[in-house]
C-alpha cells in the first residue's frame, strides 16, 4: 500500500460522519452522507492518479496548472482534481483542499441528512 494512504485515511476519518469503501477494485472512497468526497488509489500501478477531491470552480482552474494535478477522469466537469504526484502538494494543504471538498459535498445533501450528521431530528 502507498504511504500516502495511512494519513489520507486517518485525516479522512477524522471528519464528521465519514465512511470508507473499496470500489473499482483498487480505490479507497470517502464518503459522507453516500456521497463521495474523496478517493484514494490503493494500488499505484493502476493508473496515474494517487488522490482525487472535488474543489470550487476557481480552484480547480487554479490546481490542473501546477505540475503533478490533473483533471479527474470522468469527474472534471463537475470540478474533481487528481494529483499524479502527491509531493505536487504540501501535506497540510492537501487536507486543506481535502476538508474543502468534504464541506462542499457536505453542503449539498438533502437538510434531513445534514440534520442527522448534526445529530438534530429533522422537522
Amino acid at each position: 500500500m502507498p504511504p500516502y494512504i495511512d494519513w489520507v485515511r486517518r485525516f479522512c476519518l477524522s471528519l464528521p460522519g465519514v465512511s470508507e469503501k473499496v470500489q473499482w477494485e483498487h480505490n479507497l472512497l470517502f464518503s459522507i452522507g453516500g456521497k463521495m468526497f474523496c478517493v484514494a488509489n490503493l494500488e499505484p500501478g493502476m493508473g496515474p492518479t494517487k488522490i482525487t477531491f472535488k474543489c470550487i470552480p476557481e480552484k480547480f482552474v487554479e490546481l490542473v496548472e501546477v505540475e503533478g494535478i490533473i483533471p479527474a477522469p470522468y469527474l472534471a466537469r463537475n470540478h474533481w482534481v487528481s494529483l499524479t504526484d502527491v509531493k505536487a502538494l504540501r501535506q497540510p494543504e492537501i487536507e486543506s483542499l481535502i476538508r474543502n471538498s468534504y464541506q462542499l459535498v457536505r453542503e449539498k445533501l438533502p437538510k434531513k441528512a445534514q440534520a442527522a450528521l448534526r445529530g438534530k431530528k429533522q422537522k
